[in-house]
């Protein structure tokens, strides 16, 4: 039977892609998008998430807005990568999908009360929601199955030398979904920069012919752009599509069980993520890190979804 997940994110490019890798994967059952503040401001996440549902075609799915800034710090918009309104690139379409009155955390919360077995949640942003959703509802622990976040990195960073922008954003949320004892999985950017977006991908992209791998490509080519910009990566990562396809396919990624603490009060590493892969510290395994990308196999599955949507 397919998985039902509830995905929160903050659209994005690659939250675009990991919307409809969730929607149209065979695996999955997509049951609520719940958007956060990161990428770029509330108000433009949330319109990129209904955008990218009406460019699929992707109806019954009920999108609702959650945080607008994160628990305890400043937002901080990632503009530098995905334009002022956090979907650069192509012109977007007037949403014909309508925004779900309830709060983002009100949805998860009826979502799962609905959901006859527990419910996988694919954080692809900050964790502000998720945080707060453990935070004040502890009852609802165990009706999630586990939580698989695109975000932190067992190596370098790109918001900060040491901390990926995920986590760099709302630390303290991180540090609130790790002390909470549901079973949670970290894809960071040491596994997400081995989905490179290269030239052969796009045009793998643009030969499935619908509209959505058209809009597709324009974002890729705009993010792509961007990163060569800001990073000297000519081949931009597709980060958030890979927690996704972890989710669908776990044969996508080896992953490793270990420790994980998240930097709170560092200068310069606040939202750095300390993944103890030697076990020097002698703790207790916390988390699964991914850590190596089946690259063929994952782009087979977004390849796969796009062909499955409008």
């Amino acid at each position: 039977m397919p998985i039902p997940v509830i995905l929160d994110c903050d659209p994005g490019h690659d939250d675009v892609f990991a919307i409809w890798l969730a929607a149209g994967n065979p695996a999955l059952d997509l049951r609520a998008i719940t958007t956060v503040s990161g990428n770029g401001y509330l108000e433009h996440t949330t319109r990129n998430a209904l955008v990218a549902c009406t460019v699929a075609g992707i109806e019954g799915v009920p999108v609702a807005a959650g945080a607008d800034r994160p628990l305890a710090r400043t937002l901080t918009p990632a503009s530098w990568i995905h334009g002022e309104n956090a979907l650069g690139g192509p012109e977007l379409p007037e949403p014909t999908v309508a925004l779900d009155p309830r709060p983002a955390v009100q949805l998860v919360l009826d979502t799962l009360e609905a959901s006859d077995e527990p419910v996988t949640i694919i954080p692809t942003g900050p964790l502000t929601n998720v945080a707060t959703l453990l935070r004040d509802h502890p009852e609802a622990r165990d009706r999630i199955r586990e939580i698989v976040w695109m975000g932190g990195s067992t190596t370098r960073g790109n918001a900060t030398p040491y901390a990926e922008f995920n986590a760099w954003a709302d630390p303290e949320a991180v540090d609130v979904v790790l002390a909470s004892g549901v079973p949670f999985t970290m894809v960071g950017l040491n596994i997400t920069h081995q989905a490179l977006i290269s030239a052969q991908v796009r045009e793998r992209i643009a030969a499935i012919g619908n509209a959505t791998s058209a809009f597709g490509v324009e974002l890729l080519d705009y993010f792509c752009s961007t990163y060569l910009e800001a990073e000297k990566m000519p081949e931009g990562p597709l980060h958030d599509p890979v927690a996704v396809a972890l989710v669908a396919d776990p044969a996508v990624a080896t992953t490793v069980r270990t420790r994980v603490d998240v930097e709170l009060r560092g200068e310069r590493t606040a939202g750095a993520t300390c993944v103890d892969l030697i076990d020097i510290l002698r703790l207790e395994h916390n988390a699964t890190v991914a850590l190596d990308l089946d690259v063929e196999r994952f782009w087979g599955l977004v390849e796969s979804a796009l062909r499955a949507l409008r």
